[in-house]
């Protein structure tokens, strides 16, 4: 279990610990921050919302030219100062008082977030042979999973507190989780920057293969905030499941991927099986998806009963879809622009949770049984879609086909 666990000795261990402090300081922040901001702030609702729209966007904007920066001037130093970026972001809210500093200060911390998450990226792909980075991605997946519910426990306690101080000593927490995250990844090996060839001047912006499976990835992401906001809408409007169940499975879901997504990752080693798990997953969330439509009328128990498996399918679902995209987002990018390639792939997270809400409560809430139907086959649509995106992709004459060993700077 160890070895399924905790990555491998050397870099691997170090990003994944660098993960796992940064991540229990979002996880804090995330189940505190719009009490935060409304209470301690004193926001309205309306305009907390606006501003992280706003953030996110600006943020989403900012991830391609600052994943190219780790390219051209060396991922590692780039990931520490933008760790040390966002944490300076994350300070300044603990001294915003208006709706403006909120919105420059929100604006700062997701493009610091936006940026450090393709420049790791980057570093990972200069310090880990190809072969080895859908394994040590599920890895970090696990790892993110168990700090944001360690970092949830932390936040919910200063919840229970309620006061002005415990908030503080969340978002105070949070930036020092982003000091400590740069302290780790200074400890990595130094990557070389990556020599630009002169003849591509195109960017990713402009290669259409690429964006078409960063595209079809965001469709098969928009189901993200289904834990978050469509279950928990659906239980209460259209079921008689007890409200428990919504936080249930939301540790069902945590707990899946910390034990099994390094498991569920292990069979994905290239394109093709890439592609396979992205399939696979697409039917398994159609399934999840009508699991989930029998909730509707029915008694509590058998309600809840149709809800758990619903969520074993759906994290499974996730758990492979992940893995195949991570295989093709790697594979598909120049080796020479990894870090501006998975800066744009990343913006799918961000569509994902900007749309997702809006998509998901019209389908769900609004359209019920034949939403979820229609979920699910939009799902199946883009997961089959993949496969000949992603060939063409790689069937460009500038791809390059091997990877070469890591660069690394003594």
């Amino acid at each position: 279990m160890t070895n399924r666990l905790v990555p491998p000795a050397g870099p691997q261990r170090v990003l994944a610990l660098a993960q796992l402090t940064n991540s229990i300081g979002d996880g804090a922040y995330y189940v505190t921050s719009a009490l935060y901001f409304t209470h301690v702030v004193g926001l309205a609702p309306a305009h907390v919302g606006l501003g992280l729209t706003v953030a996110w966007a600006v943020g989403s904007v900012a991830g391609v030219p600052l994943g190219r920066l780790a390219d051209r001037r060396g991922p590692r130093g780039t990931a520490v100062l933008l760790a040390l970026g966002t944490a300076a972001a994350v300070g300044s809210f603990l001294v915003v008082r208006g709706f403006v500093p909120f919105v420059l200060a929100a604006c700062a911390y997701a493009t610091a977030q936006s940026g450090l998450a393709a420049a790791r990226q980057a570093l990972l792909a200069g310090l880990v042979t190809a072969g080895e980075r859908t394994g040590l991605l599920a890895h970090l997946q696990s790892t993110l999973n168990a700090g944001l519910a360690v970092g949830a426990g932390l936040g919910g306690l200063a919840l229970q507190a309620g006061t002005r101080a415990a908030y503080l000593g969340v978002f105070a927490l949070d930036a020092v989780s982003f000091l400590v995250c740069a302290g780790v990844l200074s400890r990595l090996p130094a990557v070389a920057p990556v020599t630009v060839r002169k003849r591509d001047t195109r960017g990713v912006l402009r290669d259409r293969p690429y964006a078409v499976v960063a595209l079809l990835n965001t469709v098969l992401l928009l189901r993200m905030p289904l834990l978050s906001l469509g279950l928990p809408l659906w239980i209460a409007e259209r079921t008689a499941a007890p409200a428990w169940l919504v936080s249930a499975l939301f540790v069902l879901n945590t707990g899946a991927v910390m034990l099994f997504q390094v498991r569920m990752a292990r069979g994905v080693t290239g394109l093709a099986s890439a592609t396979r798990a992205v399939r696979r997953s697409g039917w398994v969330m159609l399934a999840a998806c009508a699991v989930f439509a029998l909730s509707a009328g029915v008694s509590p128990w058998v309600a809840v009963g149709a809800l758990g498996g619903g969520a074993v399918l759906q994290v499974v679902a996730e758990m492979g879809q992940s893995a195949g995209s991570w295989q093709l987002s790697f594979d598909l990018a120049p080796t020479d622009r990894v870090g501006e390639y998975q800066g744009f792939f990343g913006t799918g997270v961000t569509v994902a949770r900007t749309l997702g809400p809006l998509v998901l409560t019209s389908l769900l809430v609004g359209w019920g049984t034949p939403g979820w139907l229609l979920l699910g086959g939009v799902t199946v649509v883009a997961s089959y879609a993949m496969g000949p995106a992603a060939r063409r992709a790689a069937g460009r004459s500038d791809r390059a086909v091997r990877q070469p060993e890591p660069t690394l700077v003594r």
